[in-house]
């Protein structure tokens, strides 16, 4: 049987989210291991699913993409969070995620969105505008040498037609005309949509259509296959998250 489903920007986050607290991995290391959790916006999400509560959000962005014109909201000017870490199924505040990384190994789980998405060959970009390349230049040396596992929260809506790799490329060079940041492909356990439905309630989901209007503007529509009694619990689940207000 087929069923569709419509989200929102908001509502994917908290699905994504759900959807990397139930992560075999994840579960694991909350049980014993280390995971941290890096800034972003997505991640805010996660942090709340994973820790039980609410969470400023608004705090753990790290980058934000905002329209050309208009004001910027006066709640992104607070004092970020710095991430979070969880030891053993316990917050860990007197640890830092750019910290904690040197002496994660594996069987832990560290945790970063991404800015782009090509689904099909499943590489993540990163956006960077730090000299040194941020948290995700400071980290991925201790990830592939320790195999931590990364894992990368991101919405269908970063779909990228192009290789992630050549628009690294093409982002790198010099003749720059004002402000372009670089990009940082990254691979991983990638979570989407699509993997947080199968996860979560066994549906196989597929990307049919995407955008809308009067706040669904990003949203993704989806196709859902699957028994009656799995596409019965996976509409239970989204009619749960729907209605999941906008970040800011």
């Amino acid at each position: 049987m087929i069923a569709q489903a419509v989200l929102t920007v908001s509502e994917s986050k908290r699905l994504i989210a759900k959807g990397v607290a139930a992560l075999p991995s994840v579960r694991r290391a909350m049980e014993k291991g280390i995971i941290a959790i890096a800034r972003g916006t997505t991640n805010g999400y996660v942090a709340e699913e994973l820790l039980g509560r609410g969470i400023e959000k608004h705090r753990m962005i790290a980058g934000v993409t905002l329209p050309a014109k208009g004001e910027r909201p006066g709640k992104l000017s607070e004092p970020k969070i710095p991430g979070y870490v969880i030891v053993d199924g316990q917050l860990r505040e007197d640890l830092l995620v750019d910290e904690v990384v040197k002496r994660m190994g594996p069987g832990d789980v560290f945790i970063k969105g991404a800015n782009a998405l090509d689904y099909k060959n499943k590489v993540a970009g990163i956006l960077i505008g730090h000299p040194t390349s941020g948290t995700i230049g400071n980290a991925i040396g201790h990830i592939i040498s320790r195999r931590i596992e990364l894992v990368i929260p991101v919405g269908l809506e970063k779909l990228v037609y192009c290789d992630i790799f050549e628009l690294s490329r093409l982002a790198s060079r010099t003749d720059v005309l004002g402000d372009v940041p670089r990009m940082f492909p990254v691979t991983g356990t990638i979570v989407t949509e699509i993997e947080a439905l199968q996860l979560l309630t066994g549906v196989k989901a597929t990307l049919y259509a995407a955008g809308g209007i009067a706040g669904a503007e990003g949203s993704v529509r989806l196709l859902l296959e699957g028994s009656r009694e799995q596409l019965d619990k996976a509409m239970e689940l989204i009619e749960s998250i729907q209605g999941e207000p906008p970040f800011v």
